[in-house]
C-alpha cells in the first residue's frame, strides 16, 4: 500500500494522531526543526513501510493528513535540524522519535547504543553524532479510535472532607492477592477485579491513587543489573497507558477499570510525572522530546545550553514554562479526565512545575492555567510539594485548589509514638491540620494530605520493625533511600518470634493509624499497611518488581485489618474529625469553642505544659467549627507510661462514653466511666463521645 498526504486543506488544532473516520491527521510541535518526517511501520513495528515529510507548517506545528490510515497504524517521527549541542540543539534524523501525543505504544525499548544521538565511547562524548538507525530498538506509537461506550459513567466528585486515599501500585497490589485470576495479575483488569474492589469497599477508602500508569521504559542501568523500573517515575508517553499493565492490546482496559471503580463509589487518582522525562541528561538517549526540540522541551543550563538544568535528580527538567510544553501537559491532563474519566492527579515533584526563571512561584503560569481550566479545576489535584533544586521544599506553598502531601505529619507522628521528647506541640499541630503551613490564602483545612508512609520509604510495619534501612537488594550498597526514618525496631531488627515485641508493634501500629484517622486533613493509607505488609526494611523499592515490592497479603487475617476498617468507620461517623474549616480554639458568639487542649488532670494546657519536654500525654476536645452545635469528641494520646487522667467538662458536656481504646484487646468496646477519672494505659489512644441523653 502506498501512502501520501492529502492536498486538501485539513488543518486541525489537535496535536498527535487523530483518526477522523476516513483517515488520520498527524501533527507535532517543533520550533527549531527544519523538517519533520512521519514514518509508518508494519503492524508488528519491525518494517518501516513509508517515510513522508509533513507537508504543512503553521507556526511551530508540523502536520499532514493521510486518507485511509486507520486505527492500529504504527508510526513514529524523524526530525531534521541542527545538531549543535553547545547551542542546545540535538536533531538527528537517524533516531526514530515517539510522538509526545501517542495514545498507545507498541512494544518496549530494547536498549542499544543506537538509541543515543551521539556515539557512546567517542572521544567527543555527546558532541559527536551517531548515524545508526534506532528504529529497530525503539517503541512506536499506534493510531487510536477514541470511541468507548461509557454506559453513563460519571465522575464522582466526592468532597475532600469525605475523602480517604489509598495509594497503590497496580502491579504490587494484584500479583499475590487471593482470588485475582492468574492471567489478570499485574494489569488494569486485575486491579478492578472483584476481590480487589471487595477489599477496598470493606476497608472503607474512597479513592485509589495509582503509582504511574503512563508509559515508562525500564532504565538501561537497571536492566544491566537485572532489575526493573518498578515504580514508574520515568515517563516517556504522557498520553499512553503502560502496555505491561494491559492484558491485551486494547487500551480500553483502563476505561473498564475506571468504570468499575466508579460503580463501587471509588475515585481514581493518577500519580503523574510532568517534571522530567525518561531521556535523562544530555548523555541520555534520544527517544522523543530531545530529538524533536531539545531546546524547547527541556530547561537548559543558562551558562552552557549543552547541559540540562536538573531540579529533579533525574538529569533533566521539563520546561513547563514554555507555552507548547505547557499545552502538552494540559492536553495530557484533559485527555485523562475527558477520555479516561480519571478523577484527579498527584503531581510528582510538583515544585518543579511551579518554577519560572528557575524560581518557584505559587502564582506561576502552570497553577494559573489549571485554575482557569474548566475541565481540570474541578478534579482532585495533589502536589508533592518539593523537588531537589534550591528553594524546592514548598510544603504549604501551593495555591488553592491544590492539596499537598505533608511529610511533617509523617515525621512528627512517628517521632511522637517513638517516644521522642518535646513533641506534644508538634503533634497538636498535625492533629488540627497543620494550620501554620496551610491556614492562609483562604485555603481549606483539607489542604494537608496526611500520611504515615508512602511508596517512598518504610511501610508502616517496617517503621515499627527496623531501626535502619536495608536496601542492599537495590545494588547501591545501601546508599540509596532516606536514612532518617524516625523508625524503631522495638527490640529486634526485622521479624521476631518474641511475643512481647510483636504485641508492642501491633499496639504502635494501632496508635499511628488512629492518629492518622483522627486528624484534620485528608488521610492517605498505603496499600498493604492495613495487613502488616513488610518490604524487609527496604525503604526505596523502586526497582523491586518481586516479593520485596509486591504486597504480602498473608496478613488478611491480621486483626489490624479489622481495626483499620473500624477506624475508618469511626472517622466517617464523626464529621468533626474531617472539617472544611480550620479550628480556632476561640470562643464563638454563643460561648462555645471548636477545640480545646487539656493536660492529663483535665486542666487546660498552659505555656509550661506546651514546653515540657517530658510531657507525652495530651488531650483535645473537638467539635464542629462555625458554632455548629454538635456533640464533639475528646481524644487522648499517650506515648508514655500508664497514667491517671481526668476527663474535662467541655461546652456543657457532663458525661462521656469511651468509643476507642487502642490499649484494650477490644479497642472499640464502649465504656462509660463513673466519675470522669480513669487509667490511660501506656502507649495508647482513647476517644470519648458525649453520653446520649436518657
Amino acid at each position: 500500500m502506498s501512502f501520501s498526504f492529502s492536498e486538501l486543506d485539513f488543518m486541525k488544532s489537535e496535536l498527535g494522531a487523530e483518526y477522523t473516520g476516513q483517515g488520520t491527521h498527524f501533527a507535532v510541535f517543533s520550533a527549531h526543526a527544519e523538517q519533520i518526517e512521519l514514518c509508518l511501520f508494519s503492524d508488528d513495528g519491525k518494517e518501516e513501510v513509508a517515510r513522508l515529510p509533513l507537508p504543512k507548517r503553521e507556526g511551530d506545528i508540523w502536520s499532514g493528513y493521510i486518507a485511509g490510515v486507520k486505527p492500529g497504524t504504527v508510526y513514529g517521527y524523524r526530525a531534521h535540524g541542527p545538531y549543535d549541542p553547545k547551542a542546545g540543539h540535538r536533531f538527528n534524523p537517524n533516531k526514530l522519535l515517539l510522538d509526545p501525543y501517542a495514545k498507545q505504544v507498541l512494544g518496549d525499548i530494547k536498549w542499544n547504543d543506537a538509541l543515543y544521538g551521539y556515539t557512546i565511547g567517542h572521544e567527543a562524548e555527546d558532541l559527536s553524532f551517531d548515524e545508526r538507525d534506532s528504529a529497530p530498538f525503539m517503541i512506536k506509537g499506534i493510531v487510536q479510535d477514541p470511541d468507548f461506550d461509557w454506559d453513563g459513567d460519571q465522575a464522582i466528585r466526592r468532597p475532600w472532607t469525605d475523602t480517604i486515599i489509598y495509594e497503590a501500585h497496580l502491579r504490587g497490589m494484584t500479583m499475590t492477592f487471593p482470588g485475582v485470576p492468574e492471567e489478570l495479575r499485574g494489569t488494569f483488569l486485575g486491579m478492578c477485579s472483584d476481590p480487589i474492589i471487595d477489599h477496598l469497599t470493606k476497608l472503607g477508602v474512597s479513592a485509589v491513587e495509582l503509582l504511574p500508569i503512563q508509559y515508562f521504559p525500564n532504565d538501561r542501568y537497571l536492566e544491566e543489573k537485572s532489575l526493573t523500573n518498578y515504580w514508574g517515575y520515568q515517563t516517556l508517553g504522557f498520553f499512553a497507558p503502560q502496555p505491561r499493565y494491559l492484558s491485551s492490546s486494547r487500551i480500553t482496559e483502563i476505561k473498564t477499570m475506571v468504570r468499575k471503580f466508579h460503580a463501587a463509589g471509588i475515585e481514581v487518582i493518577m500519580d503523574v510525572v510532568y517534571n522530567h522525562t525518561a531521556e535523562g541528561g544530555e548523555r541520555g538517549p534520544t527517544l522523543s522530546f530531545r530529538g524533536l526540540d531539545n531546546a524547547s522541551y527541556y530547561i537548559l543550563s543558562p551558562d552552557d545550553p549543552r547541559h540540562t538544568f536538573d531540579t529533579t535528580g533525574t538529569g533533566n527538567t521539563l520546561n513547563v514554562a514554555h507555552p507548547m510544553v505547557m499545552r502538552m501537559v494540559l492536553d495530557s491532563l484533559r485527555y485523562w479526565v475527558s477520555t479516561m474519566h480519571i478523577d484527579g492527579f498527584r503531581f510528582d515533584l510538583a515544585s518543579t512545575l511551579g518554577r519560572q526563571d528557575l524560581e518557584f512561584d505559587r502564582q506561576g503560569i502552570f497553577f494559573s492555567a489549571i485554575r482557569q481550566d474548566p475541565i481540570l479545576a474541578g478534579v482532585k489535584l495533589i502536589a508533592e510539594p518539593w523537588d531537589v533544586g534550591q528553594g524546592g521544599y514548598q510544603v504549604g506553598g501551593f495555591p488553592h485548589p491544590f492539596r499537598e502531601w505533608n511529610d511533617k505529619f509523617r515525621d512528627d507522628v512517628r517521632r511522637f509514638w517513638k517516644g521522642d521528647g518535646g513533641m506534644v506541640s508538634d503533634l497538636a499541630a498535625r492533629l488540627t491540620g497543620s494550620s501554620l503551613q496551610f491556614n492562609h490564602s483562604d485555603r481549606a483545612a483539607t489542604s494537608s494530605v496526611n500520611l504515615l508512609s508512602a511508596h517512598d520509604g518504610f511501610t508502616l510495619m517496617d517503621t515499627v520493625s527496623f531501626s535502619d534501612k536495608h536496601n542492599e537488594a537495590n545494588g547501591e550498597e545501601n546508599r540509596d533511600g532516606h536514612s532518617d526514618n524516625h523508625s524503631d525496631n522495638m527490640g529486634a531488627e526485622g521479624t521476631t518470634d518474641d511475643r512481647n515485641i510483636i504485641a508492642a508493634r501491633a499496639r504502635r501500629r494501632r496508635n499511628m493509624m488512629a492518629t492518622l484517622l483522627l486528624s484534620q486533613g485528608v488521610p492517605m493509607i498505603v496499600a498493604g499497611d492495613e495487613v502488616g505488609n513488610s518490604q524487609g526494611g527496604n525503604n526505596n523499592a523502586y526497582c523491586q518488581d518481586n516479593d520485596i515490592g509486591w504486597i504480602d497479603w498473608s496478613g488478611l487475617d491480621d486483626p489490624f485489618l479489622v481495626f483499620c476498617q473500624k477506624m475508618i468507620a469511626l472517622r466517617k461517623a464523626h464529621p468533626e474529625l474531617r472539617q472544611e474549616r480550620f479550628l480556632t480554639g476561640e470562643d464563638g458568639e454563643d460561648g462555645r469553642v471548636d477545640s480545646a487542649w487539656f493536660k492529663p488532670d483535665g486542666q487546660p494546657m498552659d505555656e509550661d505544659a506546651w514546653g515540657d519536654p517530658e510531657l507525652r500525654v495530651i488531650g483535645v476536645y473537638i467539635e464542629q467549627a462555625a458554632n455548629e452545635a454538635t456533640p464533639g469528641v475528646y481524644i487522648l494520646l499517650n506515648a508514655g507510661g500508664d497514667c491517671e487522667v481526668t476527663l474535662p467538662e467541655a461546652n456543657g458536656i457532663n458525661g462521656w462514653k469511651r468509643i476507642l481504646d487502642t490499649g484494650n484487646d477490644t479497642p472499640f468496646k464502649p465504656f462509660s466511666p463513673d466519675d470522669g477519672a480513669l487509667t490511660l494505659y501506656r502507649e495508647s489512644v482513647m476517644v470519648f463521645a458525649p453520653v446520649e441523653d436518657g
